[in-house]
């Protein structure tokens, strides 16, 4: 296509992206969400710009684009702007968030959501980890450390987490023991929902998975001059895949979990009246 032509496509799509942003949430009933930045060359800035994104999880198992914002390095302000947004359209308290170790979208959290449940990003955890070892143990430590998220307990997550601190004291590696622990209640928050969800609760690949082909074309690209334009290309990017989204599993959960109901190791939890019942 001719320079012209892509022009014109970049200035309708934000035309469309700005009725988007507009666009009132009242009636989606949000239960998950996951937050991520995506970096892009744009602007005059030598600085790569972030984009922050918002994908959830509703209550019939659908997953939604909800924002795509500019955002400067994902700090505390540019996470509670995008989230005040968010809320001012009315949309509900999420039940868990689920996002990596950047410090801005929890700080966030507790200015706009401080309801929501937290869940950290095992991905982004284990490498943080495997970067305090020495290559010549990563291999083995990689293993061990697998195992903890997919344990059938919080009790058995918390037994391989002390069999993993016990191998780093042996060998000298405390620093990637405390790196472990390091905000460990929100490493394992999703053991506080379904078992069926868990799949899609470890990690931020749900945005992980989009944003790879995102960051191939905007890496590929030439550095885009506006940093508008990269975000309307990455939002209509993101309106196509969102089309492909595969549903939660046990989607018939999701409600349940929505209106409040209580797990525990990913079982719900009777209440004293049902007991009695």
């Amino acid at each position: 296509m001719s320079a012209p032509t892509v022009a014109r496509l970049k200035d309708r799509w934000n035309i469309e992206l700005a009725e988007w942003r507009g666009r009132r949430l009242d009636e989606l009933e949000v239960v998950y969400i996951w937050v991520d930045g995506v970096y892009v060359k744009a602007g005059l800035e030598r600085e790569k710009a972030a984009i922050l994104v918002v994908i959830a999880a509703l209550s019939d198992g659908s997953k939604r684009v909800l924002s795509a914002e500019p955002g400067y390095r994902e700090s505390v302000e540019s996470w509670s702007e995008t989230l005040r947004s968010l809320k001012s359209r009315g949309m509900n308290c999420p039940r868990l968030v689920v996002g990596d170790g950047h410090l801005g979208i929890w700080g966030a959290l507790r200015n706009v959501y401080p309801e929501a449940d937290e869940q950290r990003c095992w991905n982004h955890k284990l490498l943080n980890v495997l970067d305090r070892l020495p290559k010549r143990d990563q291999a083995q430590a990689k293993m061990m450390l697998k195992r903890i998220p997919y344990a059938e307990s919080r009790r058995e997550a918390e037994r391989l987490r002390s069999v993993f601190s016990r191998w780093c004291a042996e060998r000298g590696h405390e620093s990637a023991s405390a790196t472990l622990d390091r905000d460990w209640e929100r490493m394992v928050a999703f053991y506080d929902y379904p078992r069926e969800h868990w799949q899609h609760l470890r990690t931020t690949n749900p945005v992980e998975s989009p944003f790879a082909a995102l960051r191939l074309r905007t890496d590929a690209a030439k550095r885009y001059k506006r940093v508008d334009r990269a975000i309307a290309v990455i939002w209509k990017m993101l309106m196509v895949v969102e089309q492909r989204f595969r549903r939660l599993n046990a989607p018939e959960l999701m409600k349940a979990v929505y209106i409040g109901e209580k797990y525990e190791d990913g079982i719900a939890v009777q209440t004293a009246q049902e007991v009695v019942a």
